[in-house]
């Protein structure tokens, strides 16, 4: 099975908030002359050969951006053989993140959780992050951490550092966490992460627009021994999945006629085709019993 990890929608590039369209437009000319396509109907069709994908919802106060929980879960909906709906949560505000995430889980049945400290102005390890975090882990679903810092340029660098989520790691052993586009620029921090924590993922979104920084990067994942933590992700509408996979494939095409070293064909095969579900603890309806009762009253800071 191949599962998409890293997909987004939208209806309007309004719903991405202030800042994003000059940059984005910028960073992506090469590809489009402006933030591309991301409507459903867009959606699936770059999904090919993908069996699966994660839609990421996505809000931030900081930006005043918001593509709906509701919005992805009506989508999600449509064809839950195929889609599974990641609720976007701002943990700068706890008592509301952790409201929506409860809503989004027991009424609109998201399956996983994503939040983005760059673009929603907080330390992933302040104190009030911390709560949200405690439900998240309560609930028993898999958080991906977004690390772009390019989406916006009011997008803070300081709080996207991947070493950050080392404290997060620490605090919650069984929370399943994924830093999204193996943590680029810092992929080295990254796959220090990934050799330390049995649960902290990474997905390769976005790195395969650069096939140089994505081969140094996957050839440190390597022979660091992490290759098993790595994950497929196409950066939808940035990217689609079967363009994605032929670049992942083509990754040695830098060793021909050097001593450089390369990676084997079956370790690129695997990100490819992980058994993703297994590994994030991602099951089908029913199959968890619900989580218990939490009376813990959260305050805002």
């Amino acid at each position: 099975m191949i599962v998409d990890c890293h997909t987004h929608i939208w209806e309007s590039i309004e719903q991405l908030g202030r800042g994003t369209g000059q940059v984005c437009g910028r960073l992506h000319r090469h590809r489009s002359a402006s933030i591309p396509r991301a409507d459903t109907a867009s959606h699936l069709a770059a999904a090919k050969p993908v069996d699966k994908s994660f839609v990421l919802a996505f809000k931030s106060h900081y930006l005043e951006a918001d593509i709906p929980n509701a919005y992805v879960a009506r989508y999600v909906r449509q064809y839950p053989d195929r889609l599974i709906g990641f609720a976007g949560l701002d943990p700068s505000r706890p008592k509301e993140a952790i409201d929506e995430l409860r809503r989004a889980h027991d009424d609109l049945g998201m399956r996983g959780v994503t939040i983005w400290p760059a673009a929603q102005d907080f330390h992933p390890a302040s104190s009030a992050a911390m709560r949200v975090y405690a439900e998240v882990s309560r609930l028993r679903l898999p958080m991906l951490i977004h690390q772009d810092i390019h989406v916006a340029e009011n997008c803070k660098m300081e709080f996207a550092r991947p070493y950050l989520v080392d404290e997060i790691a620490r605090e919650f052993p069984d929370l399943k966490i994924l830093i999204a586009q193996l943590g680029y620029p810092w992929t080295e921090e990254t796959i220090a992460l990934l050799c330390k924590h049995r649960n902290v993922f990474a997905d390769i979104s976005g790195l395969l627009h650069q096939p140089w920084a994505a081969y140094n990067a996957l050839v440190s994942a390597y022979q660091a021994e992490v290759m098993d933590a790595l994950l497929f992700g196409s950066d939808f509408p940035y990217g689609n999945a079967a363009a994605c996979i032929e670049a992942l494939y083509r990754i040695n095409q830098f060793c021909h006629g050097t001593n450089l070293p390369t990676i084997p064909r079956e370790q690129l095969r695997l990100i490819v085709e992980r058994d993703v579900l297994k590994l994030l603890d991602i099951e089908s309806d029913g199959d968890t019993a619900p989580p218990e009762p939490d009376t813990t009253v959260i305050r805002d800071e």
